[in-house]
């Protein structure tokens, strides 16, 4: 009878514990980040496409930086990308700080730019080196398992985001209905004054984890990190890259990763103006990101169980199926119960990253270094969809019911985009299987 490999060898117990604390720190940055698309939309009375570069910042860093991070950690070392990826961090978080200041929406979005460039040295960093930790046998197993804590960090993001930011801007203040305003109606010189306090609103948060993630530099630079063997510290990119290239399942992973991801961020950015064409504030919209990243941990540990029993491109394609159910739910079903199955996609899409991460690197070897920060790249996904989204929204005017598409507010058609995105998701899952 076979023995299971090891799922963390017990020497490397610490250095994965240490590694899978990251993903908590920059799902807190994703998390955090979510809302403010609504957030700004209101303070700077931007239309739905202005407010939706705040992704396209945020997401547009990691396709920047990712490919550069592959370099830096070839060249010198896992550690070494672990600290220069805390640094982009920090800095980028404490811009917010001349950004409030200076009251300008460049500005801002230049800061989640330099802050996302730390993100890509750290996911291209931790996620291959959370593969390395073990047999190849249990690695989608084991990055499932560390990316688990990514949703723990996402759900203090939202807390932070609920009860700092979104609870005290002054511009979401509306009458006793609950559905007009205030801040709508005053004049030039009373909107300049809550503009600016709620920016400053907006930037403490920001500031104050930035301080906290130089202060975790300085720890993970005074401790021991075992490192991974790298033969040599020669890069050989064109060589590497013409390999990954007729690579068909390394190929379609990274599609397949550029649109889920493009799909994760449109739900969890659009449910807040979703909520709010059903007459829920932003602020209360914030229980349903809440439920949503809820069902997506308890999705996560689910899936982490039944990756040791059911193949993993067998389960990525069902619930890939799972996720174009409830996607099409939220688009055609009006009302709460809309809302609730926009809630039930997040359950669906626990499983994707990690599995088709995990997938699309199966037995590359050193060719992963490179691969991985291809599929960290691919979450430019994020940056791109966001926008397409938007602009569905703005068809009919800056309100999310201004007019119908196949018998629904275009608020409600605009998640046939993610729904798509699932479709060739399961597309992958079926020919990984082959």
């Amino acid at each position: 009878m076979s023995t299971q490999a090891e799922l963390v060898p017990k020497k490397l117990l610490v250095p994965f514990i240490l590694i899978t604390s990251l993903f908590a720190l920059w799902g807190f940055a994703n998390d955090i980040t979510n809302p403010m698309v609504a957030a700004f939309k209101r303070v700077l009375e931007l239309s739905n496409t202005q407010a939706s570069w705040v992704q396209l910042a945020f997401y547009g860093g990691y396709f920047t930086m990712a490919l550069p991070a592959a370099f830096f950690i070839k060249k010198y070392s896992y550690k070494t990308g672990v600290i220069l990826g805390l640094a982009l961090y920090g800095l980028g978080a404490c811009l917010f700080y001349p950004a409030a200041a200076l009251e300008s929406y460049g500005f801002f979005l230049a800061a989640l730019y330099i802050l996302t460039f730390g993100l890509a040295f750290l996911e291209t960093t931790a996620n291959p080196y959370i593969l390395s930790m073990g047999s190849e046998e249990t690695a989608t197993q084991r990055l499932n398992l560390a990316q688990a804590f990514n949703p723990m960090g996402a759900l203090a993001g939202l807390f932070v985001a609920k009860t700092f930011i979104l609870n005290n801007l002054q511009s979401s203040a509306t009458d006793a209905s609950g559905k007009v305003y205030l801040f709508d109606s005053l004049d030039e010189t009373a909107k300049a004054a809550i503009r600016s306090n709620d920016l400053f609103v907006i930037r403490d948060p920001y500031v104050m984890l930035g301080l906290v993630v130089l202060m975790i530099l300085v720890v993970i630079a005074l401790i021991k990190m075992p490192e991974t063997k790298v033969e040599g510290d020669k890069v050989d990119f064109i060589p590497t890259v013409k390999r990954l290239v007729k690579n068909r399942n390394f190929v379609e992973g990274t599609l397949a990763q550029l649109v889920y991801v493009g799909a994760q961020i449109m739900v969890w950015t659009y449910i807040y103006q979703y909520a709010e064409a059903l007459g829920i504030s932003t602020y209360d919209a914030v229980n349903y990101a809440f439920a949503s990243l809820g069902v997506f941990l308890i999705g996560r540990w689910i899936c982490t169980f039944l990756l040791r029993i059911i193949p993993a491109a067998r389960l990525l394609a069902w619930f890939a199926v799972l996720a174009m159910v409830f996607s099409l739910g939220a688009i055609f079903i009006t009302g709460m119960v809309g809302l609730y199955s926009l809630v039930g996609v997040s359950f669906a899409m626990s499983l994707m990253f990690p599995t088709i991460y995990g997938i699309a690197l199966e037995g590359l070897g050193e060719d992963s270094k490179f691969a991985a920060a291809f599929l960290v790249m691919a979450i430019v996904g994020g940056a791109i969809m966001p926008t397409l989204q938007g602009m569905i929204l703005d068809l009919g005017g800056k309100g999310y019911t201004d007019l119908l598409i196949l018998g629904v507010s275009e608020v409600n058609f605009s998640f046939i985009l993610p729904w798509a995105c699932f479709l060739l998701v399961f597309i992958f899952a079926k020919r990984a299987r082959k």
